[in-house]
């Protein structure tokens, strides 16, 4: 028999194998009746005529089987796949619920460490303060002392600059004096000259002459120097500011001498 005959039989339906099965009991019936003799004869023809009878009904059955089969095996399928329906749509619901719980905890976990970093600052923020508040802050530097400039007062070098510097220079030491009654004495004593020096009186002959325009001698010039002045007896300033000094502790000021003193 050729290799694909069989293959053929096993894409045969039960209804169709039903139906020839059918075919070869008829097939059997009518050999039976064929070998039997005599009265036989008669009772293989009804029973010939019962089996044809019999097909159609047989033929039916199977039909109707065959039917019923395949509506239970089209409910069974439907209902296959609807169970896999609802378990890939059950399957897909819980990935779901995971993914939305896996989501909610990552989001209440970045709150938790966001709010436990904010404790965190809060209350490295509160150390801060507290040292602040223990350590007292710095004394505050003095302000700086304005910074003044000195303003040098200048005085022609002629006798009336002389006669002013040096009324300065009584005044911030506190000795009397003014400038008429220096300027009239000087003019007695000198005629001005800061130079003139006198070697005939007797001063002179006692060998310390009156020197400068006051006519002062060393040892009156040395015990009434006065600070700030220069220690040289020809000098200007320091010959009338030293004679105002002499004659202030002698007669109240210069102003009050009006002759050789």
């Amino acid at each position: 028999m050729p290799k694909h005959a069989n293959s053929g039989l096993s894409r045969l339906t039960r209804t169709h194998k039903l139906s020839v099965a059918g075919v070869a009991a008829a097939g059997a019936a009518a050999l039976a009746l064929s070998v039997v003799p005599g009265n036989a004869a008669d009772h293989g023809k009804t029973q010939a005529a019962s089996v044809e009878n019999a097909q159609p009904a047989a033929f039916s059955a199977v039909s109707t089987a065959g039917r019923t089969q395949q509506a239970t095996i089209a409910r069974q399928a439907d209902t296959s796949a609807a169970k896999g329906k609802a378990e890939a749509a059950a399957k897909q619901a819980a990935a779901k619920k995971a993914a939305a719980e896996k989501a909610a905890k990552a989001k209440a976990a970045a709150a938790a460490k966001a709010k436990a970093a904010k404790a965190r600052a809060a209350k490295a923020a509160a150390s801060r303060s507290a040292v602040r508040t223990a350590i007292p802050a710095a004394a505050p530097k003095p302000a700086a002392k304005p910074v003044v400039k000195r303003v040098v007062k200048t005085y022609p070098n002629n006798l009336d600059g002389w006669i002013r510097e040096s009324l300065d220079v009584m005044a911030k030491k506190g000795i009397p004096g003014s400038y008429n009654g220096i300027y009239r004495n000087l003019m007695r004593e000198s005629s001005g000259n800061p130079m003139a020096i006198n070697l005939w009186d007797i001063n002179a002959q006692n060998g310390i002459p009156s020197k400068g325009l006051l006519q002062v001698i060393d040892p009156t010039f040395r015990a009434y120097h006065v600070a700030g002045t220069s220690w040289n007896i020809y000098d200007p300033v320091a010959n009338i500011t030293a004679a105002c000094n002499y004659a202030a502790a002698k007669y109240g000021s210069m102003d009050n001498v009006n002759s050789a003193y």
